[in-house]
């Protein structure tokens, strides 16, 4: 009697996640991780977030990962030691670098970097090769087209085509939106696969006024699926946008578009796909986050696996959520090209029978680089070589952004933002992307690009009471560590510079944020005015790109402000498994 979807479901993330290795190093060993056979009839491989990294990087998992209320304990709130506990791996072994932020320095001198588009074709092409022609599909999960110098440059453009020497056959977005519909539409004409969001609507005045959309009668911007044939069998693949675009970034870029995560419409969607499509498995590629993909499947029935992005979540097992109807299995795949899914389904009529999930990372050194995606990355890059290369200073530590609060990355930008603007206060948004600088390794150019590079990223000068900086971040601190996942919209918490104070993450909404001082020790004055600088505000500001403000800092090596680390206190996750360390 064949098991059908919703039994196999129930014991699927038993399955390895990754091969249980404990690496040190050497090329066979690290090698035979990604020397194993596919499994069953339809490969899927799934990557995200990448953040336009053509070439390999650091990048220093967090160390901060807090889980409110539910989710306390749970992936992808696990950092650290209790990352390694919960999933068998070895501390100092190349699972512990890849996957967590202990003894990162060390271990990065030891395993190198990660990712890079060459490394990954070769990985790609590997596994692709593997298993039958026609039985695999290539997805990214969005924020592809930035993060990079060069991407914004090119406005995506150099990322269109490595994508289409990947090889990826579809994707959504988030940071893809943010050049506007202009520039998203042409990158997308020049793109070889397909780009898919059942979440993304015309507003009423851009239906009323004929504005262009996939389906005209349900105000649908974009094709909301895709079938792929695997042989004898139909998986069907529903594309899920970031939810909060006009919300998280300046409305002006996509005036004419509503997003939001949809639940009734994607619960019609799946429906199309099982009862007048007939697929035998349906899958969705989500920028959601993790907590919103984990709620998500609760509540629509049908999805057998979703293929997460947005919070940049390396989680090596599939979750298991129950539902009305059975279970859906919810993954997240990493960034910066650090990590590759890869998803062996084998398919029966109507029904997955078997599961086997793999989160690989993607170590740069144990891969060759495949020859025409290299010439490639050298081309795109040789026009800006002077300019990226310049270095600017060395670092005096480690430098790295990811984490629920302040990161040393953004903690340095701030100090530029200070002295260079002449302000007390600092405040740098807490984006996810951004990759790492080694200790004593030179800050180029590109790495400050790294950290900075947007389509609004204007500094900018403005007065605030203390009053009107504690009302900002609790908000913030409200948006990260609401119980309800679907009013998290956004990113980790602002980064300050000039000031500290506490942050109890399981207080109330308003009650969070307290003890606010200067960095001279005083008492922040709720009615006092302070001169605070920041960049990318959602509202158009007039100013010099950060990057500029940053790099001259750096070049004139006179560090007046304060480059302060661990300021901010945090109290009330002393056990919590998502709170390690503010190293």
């Amino acid at each position: 009697m064949p098991i059908h979807r919703r039994d196999i479901l129930k014991f699927a993330v038993a399955t390895p996640a990754i091969l249980a290795l404990s690496r040190s190093g050497n090329a066979a060993e690290t090698n035979s991780l990604y020397d194993f056979k596919p499994s069953g009839n339809a490969r899927v491989l799934h990557m995200t977030d990448t953040h336009a990294q053509l070439r390999p990087v650091f990048f220093r998992e967090p160390s901060v990962n807090i889980g409110i209320g539910s989710m306390k304990g749970h992936p992808p709130h696990l950092v650290g030691e209790y990352f390694l506990k919960t999933f068998g791996m070895k501390p100092g072994s190349a699972d512990s670098y890849a996957f967590t932020f202990l003894d990162f320095e060390n271990v990065a001198k030891q395993y190198g970097k990660m990712g890079g588009f060459a490394h990954l074709r070769t990985l790609v092409k590997q596994l692709r090769g593997a298993v039958p022609a026609q039985q695999s599909i290539l997805l990214d999960g969005g924020d592809l087209w930035q993060g990079s110098g060069l991407a914004n440059l090119s406005r995506g453009a150099d990322m269109v085509q490595a994508a289409n020497l990947l090889g990826i056959d579809a994707m959504t977005g988030h940071w893809e939106f943010t050049y506007g519909e202009d520039t998203l539409r042409k990158n997308l004409a020049d793109f070889k696969g397909e780009f898919i969001a059942q979440n993304v609507f015309l507003t009423e005045d851009a239906a009323f006024n004929e504005a262009k959309a996939f389906d005209r009668e349900s105000g649908r911007v974009f094709k909301p699926y895709i079938i792929k044939q695997m042989g004898d069998h139909r998986l069907g693949i529903i594309g899920q946008a970031f939810p909060y675009v006009p919300i998280a970034h300046p409305k002006r870029f996509v005036p004419d578009w509503t997003f939001g995560v949809r639940d009734e419409e994607m619960q019609k969607v799946v429906n199309r796909l099982r009862d007048v499509e007939k697929v035998d498995a349906v899958a969705l590629l989500s920028h959601n986050g993790m907590d919103v993909d984990l709620k998500l499947a609760s509540r629509v029935t049908g999805i057998d696996i979703i293929l997460g992005g947005h919070t940049h979540d390396a989680v090596p097992q599939p979750v298991s959520v129950s539902n009305a109807a059975g279970k859906t299995l919810v993954t997240n795949a990493g960034s910066n090209g650090k990590f590759l899914g890869v998803l062996d389904l084998e398919l029966g009529k109507g029904s997955v029978k078997n599961v086997n999930y793999r989160l690989l990372p993607v170590f740069s050194d144990q891969l060759k680089a495949d020859a025409e995606m290299s010439e490639l990355i050298d081309r795109l890059h040789a026009p800006h070589l002077k300019a990226f290369g310049e270095k600017l200073a060395s670092a005096d530590r480690l430098l790295y952004r990811r984490g629920n609060f302040n990161g040393t990355m953004d903690e340095m930008i701030c100090a530029a933002l200070r002295q260079q603007l002449d302000t007390e206060i600092a405040l740098s948004p807490g984006f996810r992307w951004g990759t790492t600088v080694l200790n004593a390794q030179p800050i180029t150019m590109d790495d400050v690009l790294s950290q900075t590079a947007m389509t609004y990223p204007e500094v900018y000068v403005q007065s605030m009471t203390g009053d009107q900086i504690k009302v900002v971040l609790e908000d913030i601190c409200d948006n990260l560590f609401n119980l309800d996942p679907y009013y998290q919209q956004g990113g980790d918490m602002v980064r300050i510079g000039g000031m500290s104070y506490t942050c109890a993450p399981n207080e109330a909404t308003g009650r969070r944020i307290s003890d606010m001082k200067l960095s001279d020790g005083r008492d922040v004055d709720p009615a006092k005015s302070y001169r605070v600088a920041g960049w990318a505000s959602v509202n158009e500001r007039k100013g010099v790109p950060v990057w500029e403000t940053v790099a001259s800092y750096l070049r004139e090596g006179k560090r007046k402000a304060a480059f302060e680390s661990n300021k901010i206190k945090i109290v009330g996750v002393e056990d919590n498994p998502g709170f390690a360390a503010q190293a």
